[in-house]
């Protein structure tokens, strides 16, 4: 039983499933059924309560701007968090990049991984200094998706200016209140 079989159960890995054209002998492919349903787990998965809290607050206020930021996080009381939202990300990409799901539909279902990476993009080589294999996935797929890492500028600039307005409107009004 393979690795995936395990994990998702109901992903039956044929060998006489149609394979891409690039792929090597040898490889595991799977339908595009197979592919929809890990899909569909990995929606299922993000919808989990505590993974869905994660999220939240990844997005909400995950914001470092420096390896002492990180490492503050990863000590503190949002460390599962932080682990929890870049690790599930990572899984993800690792199924993409092995081929079990397609990049095509990956990228065409899935958003938020680009934004994940846009948090932490800067400091990866301060943060493989002491974890090498930190997100290896994740920025594998980020640059194997076209226009990749434009992406990922593109989200962090658009992240940037919206924490920008909401801090207005914050300060707008304290100073009405």
């Amino acid at each position: 039983m393979s690795n995936i079989e395990s994990t998702f159960p109901f992903a039956t890995l044929a060998n006489d499933a149609l394979c891409a054209p690039e792929s090597k002998k040898g490889d595991t492919c799977m339908s595009k059924q197979e592919e929809a349903g890990l899909i569909l787990k990995l929606y299922e998965l993000r919808r989990e309560d505590t993974m869905r809290k994660a999220r939240d607050w990844y997005f909400r206020d995950f914001h470092p701007q420096s390896i002492a930021d990180f490492t503050e996080t990863l000590f503190g009381e949002h460390s599962g968090h932080v682990r929890m939202v870049v690790s599930y990300w990572d899984m993800a990409a690792a199924l993409v990049n092995s081929g079990a799901i397609s990049l095509e539909l990956f990228t065409s279902t899935n958003g938020e991984h680009i934004a994940v990476f846009s948090r932490i993009e800067a400091l990866l080589p301060e943060i493989r200094g002491t974890a090498p294999q930190f997100a290896v996935n994740l920025e594998k797929l980020i640059d194997a998706t076209p226009d990749g890492r434009q992406q990922v500028a593109r989200i962090r600039e658009r992240m940037k200016g919206i924490r920008e307005q909401l801090a207005a409107r914050q300060a707008k009004s304290a100073e009405q209140g």
